[in-house]
């Protein structure tokens, strides 16, 4: 059985289970099996290397907790040994009563944060079992104990299920929907910003870690067999920030991080917009930042004051927050909904202000609408900025799909693949544009593309029909401004 047809079964016998409803449990229980199997294989190796190299290898996790022991054991002769194995009410009651509060306990026994240890102490403080039933559980166990982590094939093979479970989870809709970027979107704002050893990565909405995985991936296969063993630990330990405030994403983002490779993850559960901002340093600051943070959303007042430009909107906090965590010379890649880039209102436009003459915002990428679907609708663009000086020409690329987006045909890397060619060259195309700072009216950012033919008199009724839809669009836009200005005025 291949490994997605390994982990669709285990999903169809999830589902049976009086303890599981819907995607994101039987991702996160999947998650943790899964987890504890990838560690066993893990220590394993790293046992059989220290016997070649004639040193010791300290095992993190005691041999009654060894998945070897309680999970699935095995006779003399390698095979599974039906005598000791626990199954169910005995089975449920050794996870709920003993593996978990063991492995719950290790972030409390430990003060360096940095060891994988710890980062399994972090991962299970927000982890239970939900699988009710013992005898479901021991056929997932049994299906999970045929993969082998210690194959790299196997391990590669892992990560892009693993990833395609975390999009099912997103997809299931509601609050889920935070944890999932489409990957074409990532991959290509990776590629564009193209990070290199030695740097440091940062994402303060990092979710399942989509951003930073794929900064790892990048930096791995570019970099292949030219890295040092210095520069390989510092990948490792020292390159991947990033803070996640909801429980579930974060247990997720740490876990696929380490099935990714990334040992030692630094993965904060906090809410980034907690930290007052005036108080960063340029010892706290990062060479590259890649985010999609959550929009919409509102912060209380207590939250507010932690931001010279107050606003109740989230997507303006975290923009500040990023621009001031930015390194000098730093590159950053932010995912914004459209209303950051035409609305005035005063917070809008005071950070915009400080944005363009602090900051050189050389990139916007239009995506089309109906990127985040199912679960959000809005338009969004990313902006790309480094810290170098004051902002002078600005190239827009507006990426326009021929078909549209919907949550059975999302976005694909081929539609955001002539984006990557042409940004390093700043190039001009039917779908790219300069715009010099100068020509920038009232810190309107929006993308309006000067290639489109705009004379009605002569155009097929399909493309009059996307003019009126536009139009609408611009409508909702004006609309949209106008409550922020009435809100802004309510608060004030």
């Amino acid at each position: 059985m291949e490994l997605q047809q390994k982990i669709d079964r285990i999903t169809d016998i999830l589902r049976r289970d009086d303890g599981i409803s819907g995607a994101m449990h039987y991702t996160e229980q999947i998650s943790w099996i899964l987890f504890l199997k990838f560690l066993n294989d893990f220590e394993e190796e790293k046992e059989g290397e220290a016997l070649l190299n004639n040193t010791k290898y300290e095992r993190i996790i005691i041999n009654d907790f060894r998945w070897n022991h309680w999970a699935c054991p095995k006779t003399d002769e390698g095979k599974p040994d039906v005598e000791t194995s626990k199954t169910g009410g005995d089975l449920t009651q050794f996870v709920n009563g003993q593996l978990f509060p063991y492995l719950k306990g290790f972030k409390n026994s430990l003060s360096d944060l940095k060891s994988v240890k710890y980062k399994i102490g972090n991962i299970f403080e927000f982890l239970d079992n939900r699988i009710a039933s013992g005898h479901t559980l021991r056929e997932v166990l049994d299906i999970i104990d045929t993969l082998n982590f210690q194959s790299q094939d196997e391990l590669f093979e892992l990560s892009h299920v693993y990833e395609n479970l975390l999009q099912g989870m997103g997809n299931d809709g509601g609050n889920s929907g935070e944890f999932y970027t489409p990957r074409a979107v990532i991959k290509a704002v990776v590629e564009a910003l193209a990070p290199q050893p030695g740097q440091t990565v940062y994402d303060g909405a990092a979710g399942s870690c989509g951003f930073l995985i794929e900064a790892f991936d990048y930096i791995i296969n570019k970099y292949r067999n030219k890295l040092s063993t210095e520069q390989w630990q510092f990948l490792h330990e020292n390159t991947f920030f990033g803070n996640e405030k909801t429980p579930l994403a974060y247990t997720m983002g740490v876990m696929n991080m380490i099935l990714h490779g990334i040992e030692s993850p630094n993965i904060l559960k906090q809410n980034t917009l907690t930290a007052n901002i005036r108080d960063i340093q340029e010892k706290d600051r990062y060479d590259l930042i890649v985010a999609n943070p959550p929009f919409g959303g509102k912060e209380k007042p207590q939250i507010q004051q932690n931001f010279p430009i107050q606003s109740n909107a989230t997507e303006l906090l975290f923009l500040q927050h990023f621009m001031k965590s930015l390194k000098k010379g730093g590159k950053a890649a932010i995912v914004v909904p459209e209303g950051i880039l035409f609305q005035t209102g005063n917070a809008f436009k005071n950070v915009k202000e400080e944005l363009l003459a602090n900051f050189n915002v050389h990139t916007i990428l239009s995506l089309p609408a109906g990127v985040f679907l199912p679960y959000s609708g809005v338009k969004t663009n990313v902006l790309f900025f480094d810290r170098t000086g004051a902002t002078t020409e600005i190239w827009y690329y507006e990426c326009n799909p021929e078909q549209k987006l919907t949550k059975n045909k999302p976005i694909q890397y081929e539609q955001l693949q002539e984006f990557v060619e042409l940004a390093t060259k700043r190039a001009l195309s039917a779908n790219s544009w300069l715009v010099k700072a100068t020509e920038i009216v009232d810190t309107d950012l929006s993308a309006k593309n000067p290639n489109t033919n705009n004379d009605i008199d002569h155009l097929p009724p399909r493309e009059i029909m996307v003019l009126i839809k536009r139009n609408d669009n611009e409508i909702s836009r004006l609309m949209a401004e106008v409550e922020q200005i009435l809100e802004e005025g309510h608060n004030g």
